[in-house]
């Protein structure tokens, strides 16, 4: 059993060169959070909810000319606007680098998708409902946020609890990148796997390697 709590510093790398637009990772956030349905009416009244969406951008001169996509969802900003905005606190930076949400904390102000560089916060008008057939599917893991309170990417964070508790609680062990990379609901749906969740520590680990490469400029 492990005897004391070990730090842990969580980041994603995104291969925008790799992507194709499918947006089966935009399906499998909506599955794996219990993200209310989107339909045509609420499209309509911009009030859809998506926590990851892909956005398209074209790239030279026709007829030279191809698609750009981009996954666009919370950046988890080191200096994130929308923390020091909220009356109540109901949103700040952990110590594992990753930006929280305080859902029976917030009050719905909506002060921090106001100052949200990337638009990836959502505000619930409605209570979410989904249809009978679907209620089975929703993920007891993750809570059904009500009306009145905002949203956004919790950076899969039930998953990640899930590993410390098995791995570092019940074995004992590190969390190697290896573990959580198999654990993302991302990496399961993307047949390119350009969305890839992995751990931070030290120099050598992958994702600091494509942090600091040329590549990510």
């Amino acid at each position: 059993m492990a005897t004391e709590r070990i730090t842990h510093k969580w980041g994603m790398v995104v291969d925008i060169d790799r992507c194709t637009g499918c947006q089966a990772c935009v399906i499998a956030c909506q599955a794996e959070n219990n993200i209310p349905l989107n339909t045509e009416d609420v499209f309509r009244q911009r009030r859809a909810i998506q926590w990851i969406h892909v956005e398209r951008y074209w790239e030279g001169e026709f007829p030279d000319i191809k698609a750009r996509f981009i996954p666009v969802f919370c950046q988890h900003c080191d200096n994130a606007p929308c923390e020091p905005v909220c009356p109540v606190y109901a949103t700040y930076h952990n110590n594992q680098g990753m930006n929280v949400q305080v859902y029976n904390r917030c009050i719905g102000t909506r002060y921090c998708a106001n100052n949200c560089t990337y638009q990836v916060r959502f505000f619930n008008f409605w209570e979410p409902v989904w249809p009978e057939t679907l209620r089975n599917q929703l993920n007891p893991d993750v809570t059904v946020r009500s009306r009145g309170i905002m949203e956004k990417c919790s950076f899969n964070i039930q998953r990640i609890r899930k590993a410390e508790r098995v791995i570092e609680g019940q074995r004992g062990e590190r969390i190697r990148t290896q573990v959580l990379v198999m654990e993302t609901s991302f990496r399961h749906v993307c047949k390119l796997a350009q969305l890839v969740r992995l751990y931070l520590v030290i120099i050598w680990t992958q994702i600091v390697k494509l942090h600091t490469s040329k590549r990510n400029t």
